[in-house]
């Protein structure tokens, strides 16, 4: 798995990158959503039902949308630890680089506010993003009749629908 730990490698660098800036008044939680992701016989099945530590029931219909159930874990406990903002360094990547490109990284947030946080130090870095719309509408294909929720939902607009699932597992006070 080289391309679909991307994400959590860019969290890594950016741990280490902060650690040695070590920026007054400020505590940055680092949250990487590691695990085994080997074939065996108790792998994940479509059809499968997993609930996730808020609770929340998850009908597995896309094996290969794994990530996305221990990303939910990891919002639930950055939640869990007090946190105002998170910012989610997830790659969705197949759908957003069809979006996109390769070298535009969307943006998913229902905060106007911690969108312009992103896009102020875009501009510093050099980084490239583009906001996308958390489309409410597209949660209907979402919808599962055995669970809370599906893990993915139609092909087409992936991405939105990627964010959406993952809004799921943020408390509403976090940005």
């Amino acid at each position: 798995m080289k391309f679909d730990m991307g994400g959590s490698a860019a969290v890594l660098g950016a741990a280490k990158a902060i650690a040695q800036i070590k920026p007054v008044g400020v505590e940055v939680h680092f949250i990487v959503a590691a695990c085994e992701n080997m074939i065996s016989g108790t792998g994940m099945r479509p059809g499968d039902i997993v609930t996730a530590s808020n609770g929340k029931t998850i009908e597995v219909n896309n094996t290969d949308a794994e990530g996305r159930l221990t990303l939910a874990d990891a919002l639930v406990y950055a939640c869990n630890q007090g946190v105002d903002k998170i910012v989610d360094l997830a790659t969705f990547t197949g759908a957003c680089i069809v979006a996109l490109g390769p070298s535009i990284a969307s943006v998913f947030t229902p905060s106007d506010d911690l969108a312009n946080e992103v896009f102020t130090v875009s501009e510093i870095s050099g980084e490239k993003f583009w906001r996308l719309p958390m489309e409410e509408s597209y949660w209907e294909s979402m919808k599962s009749g055995i669970a809370d929720m599906l893990n993915t939902g139609a092909r087409q607009g992936g991405s939105i629908t990627a964010a959406l699932f993952l809004k799921q597992f943020v408390d509403e006070k976090v940005q």
